[in-house]
């Protein structure tokens, strides 16, 4: 402050932001005592903070309200503007407050004074406040450029509003209101979308969530984003979050489906090694498969030789048609495996290869590689055989209709029955082995037509003795790798210390048993030496019964077919290199098929909120919050819900009832009592 003050002396102040007159009731040496208009409490402000309005004045001070009315209006300011502007000797000279306000209202009461001294520090072009508490005239040029930017401020709010307006209805876009959005925009909606798929908690702070939902009046979270894309059609709500962006989720490129059509149509003309493959297609061979399964990796056949019983297990040989480091190879090795969700298959290789001239289907000629074992009478491997072969498989069965046979074994046709006795051998040795069975019923939710049903898939016979048959290959292929110390990509399990005998009787049999046990148990592993599968009751073991589907299984086909044929197998490096490779699309397969079941379950009990569900207490996963793990018998899959009450026991039976069941947002309460 320049001038000096007494009391009852009107002054101006930018408290907090907003503009005020005041009035100077006392000094407190370097600071002063000012009371405002209106509800504000007299305040103690530093001297150097106030401005000397020079006035002496008993009016009462103006209210916010009572200054919004005496604002001078832009015709005043412009005229006012005009005339110091005009005057050449003015502009060279900086105006004290009590003179702008004589020139924009012709009087300087209180009120008027403290309406010019708000409007200065508001958004008008015309005059400046400086720091040496003096008014300026803005030049001509710099008011033009401030309307000029003020202008395409508006249009550039307009045009916000516009592509707001289009995007605020809570229904599906239209392909000609996307087209109506800027690039900009539509960039920005992509963005959103991608934050709606991505990982919660990255979603805490994004300064781009947090704006988006304030324009849209959002809570800034993920249930709330990816509701209100699902909404407007942006984001498929069946669709896994995880898939967006993976290997699956887009089509095969044009040149490789070309290449896949170049495949099929070659598949019947002559390659290297097909006249040196066993001729088996005299055998009487099967596929057991779940209905509409396209592809068909496996087969089974039983041939008796001079007494002695030959079991065959032949799986598809895709390597006759995919050379190493082709396109499709590497597109293959990219994706890993194919992948199962409720909709359907993702595959790996091109489904008309893949289901055409690579699956084992009824009554077609195919390439394989064929496995032969004879058991001894315990059921261990006495004599095997691996071989490239030709297959002609006679039957393409359902698992029901296996059972079927199985079961009735008819007169001239008792090779399934035959060949389920002896994979029931067979599963009696690894148990012998410390095998863990735990051969139960599954649910799995499926959707076809739109409509989405459960499946349960029992351990029938059919499928125990295609499941003991693909174990058998994987047993044979572990052996023949570790004979001729071929670099192959073993699964093993460490070992495991189990409940006692005594701990598990205590037990009901059944899923509490079972996942006392499973609890125990290490994950699977996969390398290039041999080690035991502890689950499996193996020494060693080898998945290669689904080329088709598992490039792990094509590598180790390969192995097998350089050894046959006397040519350079992968190296351990080389093959540790490829295991590495697969690990990370493998992962996450397995994390999106989770979540498209999680995704389902949701569904399910949004369709059946008020249903009551018998359930089996398994164990708490976090006592502290109540969460429990159940199994619900009717669905044949455990699930995750609360317990309300109470502290029960393994195996102990409860009530489930669905509490919150919401599959757009993604979140599921299921309540156990």
């Amino acid at each position: 402050m320049k001038a000096s003050v007494k009391a009852n002396d009107i002054v101006a102040v930018v408290l907090k932001g907003v503009p005020l007159i005041g009035r100077l009731l006392s000094l407190k040496g370097s600071k002063a005592v000012i009371s405002f208009g209106g509800q504000r409490r007299d305040q103690d402000l530093p001297l150097r903070e106030l401005v000397a309005v020079g006035h002496v004045s008993d009016q009462p001070l103006p209210t916010p309200d009572e200054l919004s009315e005496l604002m001078p209006d832009r015709k005043t300011a412009a005229e006012a503007w005009s005339i110091l502007a005009a005057d050449a000797e003015a502009m060279q000279q900086n105006q004290a407050l009590l003179e702008l306000t004589d020139l924009l209202k012709a009087n300087v009461d209180t009120p008027d004074i403290a309406a010019t001294w708000a409007w200065l520090h508001g958004d008008q072009p015309w005059f400046r406040w400086r720091r040496d508490q003096s008014i300026s005239v803005v030049p001509l040029d710099e008011i033009q450029r401030k309307r000029k930017l003020q202008k395409q401020q508006r249009l550039a709010e307009d045009h916000s509003q516009q592509q707001i307006a289009v995007l605020a209805p809570s229904s599906p876009l239209t392909p000609e209101q996307l087209e109506t959005l800027d690039p900009e925009w539509r960039k920005r909606l992509e963005c959103l979308v991608d934050r709606a798929r991505d990982d919660a908690s990255n979603l805490k702070d994004d300064p781009d969530v947090a704006h988006w939902a304030q324009v849209f009046s959002l809570s800034p979270d993920q249930g709330s984003l990816r509701q209100w894309c699902i909404q407007r059609g942006l984001l498929d709500p069946h669709q896994p979050r995880a898939l967006h962006g993976s290997v699956w989720s887009g089509t095969f490129a044009m040149e490789l489906e070309h290449e896949a059509q170049r495949l099929i149509s070659s598949a019947a003309q002559p390659h290297p090694g097909d006249d040196d493959r066993l001729d088996l297609c005299h055998l009487a061979t099967y596929t057991l498969d779940d209905a509409g399964t396209r592809e068909i990796d496996d087969a089974v056949s039983l041939d008796v030789q001079n007494g002695e019983v030959w079991i065959w297990v032949h799986i598809a040989d895709p390597a006759r048609l995919i050379s190493p480091g082709s396109p499709l190879d590497q597109e293959a090795r990219r994706r890993a495996t194919s992948l199962y969700l409720a909709d359907g298959v993702l595959p790996m290789l091109p489904l008309g290869l893949a289901a055409g001239p690579l699956s084992l289907r009824a009554g077609q000629r195919t390439a394989a590689i064929s496995v032969s074992v004879r058991l001894d009478s315990a059921g261990a491997i006495a004599e095997r055989r691996i071989a490239r072969s030709w297959v002609q498989p006679r039957y393409g069965l359902t698992y029901a209709d296996g059972d079927e046979l199985i079961e009735l074994a008819p007169p001239g046709d008792e090779t399934l029955a035959d060949l389920s006795q002896l994979m029931q051998l067979r599963s009696r040795w690894r148990r012998q082995q410390g095998a863990l069975m735990f051969d139960r019923m599954e649910g799995r939710f499926r959707r076809s037509d739109g409509a989405l049903f459960l499946q349960l898939v029992e351990p029938s016979p059919a499928r125990l003795m295609v499941s003991e048959a693909m174990l058998l290959m994987g047993a044979v292929v572990a052996e023949f790798g570790c004979q001729h110390e071929l670099a192959l990509p073993f699964r093993s399990q460490p070992p495991a210390e189990l409940p006692s005998q005594t701990e598990l009787d205590q037990l009901p049999e059944g899923p509490a048993r079972d996942a006392a046990i499973k609890r125990c148990l290490s994950r699977g592993v996969q390398g290039t030496q041999p080690m035991a599968h502890f689950s499996l009751g193996l020494s060693a073991y080898v998945q290669a019964t689904s080329p088709i589907r598992r490039y792990a299984d094509l590598a180790s086909h390969r192995q097998i077919i350089a050894q046959l044929e006397n040519t350079t197998p992968l190296s351990e490096p080389e093959m540790g290199e490829l295991i590495d490779d697969l690990d990370d699309p493998l992962r996450q397969s397995i994390q999106i098929s989770r979540e498209d079941q999680r995704h389902w379950q949701q569904v399910w009990f949004s369709q059946y909120r008020d249903q009551r569900w018998d359930a089996e207490f398994l164990r708490f996963l976090r006592p502290q919050d109540g969460l429990a793990l159940v199994h619900l018998a009717d669905l044949a899959m455990d699930v995750v819900g609360r317990v309300d009450q109470g502290n029960p026991n393994p195996g102990d039976r409860m009530t489930m009832t669905v509490k919150l069941a919401d599959p757009d947002r993604g979140e599921l309460q299921l309540q156990l009592t």
